[in-house]
């Protein structure tokens, strides 16, 4: 009689485990926090959002609406290197710059006519990168060049006094250029980049008081 008591008694142990064991497999799984720091909307000072190559602000799409061509292209670290081995070997700086660098994502707006853009989404623009807890270390005018009577801003991903990342925006009165680059620069790799691999040219005013860091 003992025994069979013992028995029944480890066979219902064994069907309560079953039973917890069932219920927390059907259970759904806990709430996380999005993935992506850039979908959260309050950011703590030093919660500092990476240089996404793939992530644009929203407004970027608006103007898109607004564009007569668009452009948009991504080079990774492979194609920058091959890129690369193209220069002249004069371009020392430009090559060691490339090498620190993990990719570069540009997009290029035309519009048909002066002031098609609309200043509020350019605006926009510029907030995103606030909002991200970027460094805005350059706002002037260019004069001259492709962005004649334009606006260059930059700002740097910064992670302590490591640079891991930039944006280079350019507006001109019938285009705009936004330049993504990723990886372990300094503002002096930023200088050196210009003009190339899509990243465009802008007056040094701004970053040479940052250069030297």
């Amino acid at each position: 009689m003992k025994r069979m008591l013992r028995l029944r008694s480890s066979v219902f142990a064994a069907a309560a485990l079953l039973a917890s064991i069932s219920a927390l497999a059907q259970a759904p799984p806990p709430a996380h926090a999005p993935s992506d720091p850039a979908n959260t909307p309050a950011r703590a000072a030093t919660d500092i959002a990476p240089a996404i190559l793939e992530w644009t602000p929203p407004s970027l799409t608006q103007l898109g609406a607004q564009a007569l061509a668009k452009e948009s292209f991504t080079l990774d670290r492979s194609m920058l290197a091959a890129a690369a081995g193209l220069l002249p070997d004069n371009d020392d700086d430009v090559k060691q710059a490339v090498a620190k660098l993990d990719g570069v994502s540009v997009h290029v707006l035309r519009f048909a006519a002066e002031g098609l853009a609309d200043p509020a989404q350019i605006q926009a623009i510029r907030d995103a990168y606030h909002l991200r807890g970027w460094k805005h270390v350059m706002s002037g005018t260019n004069v001259g060049g492709p962005a004649h009577n334009g606006i260059t801003d930059v700002w740097l991903v910064l992670d302590g006094v490591n640079v891991r990342g930039a944006v280079v925006l350019v507006v001109s009165p019938k285009s705009l250029t936004l330049a993504t680059l990723a990886g372990n620069l300094s503002p002096v790799d930023l200088l050196h980049l210009r003009g190339h691999f899509g990243i465009p040219r802008f007056e040094s005013d701004g970053l040479e008081g940052d250069a030297g860091k």
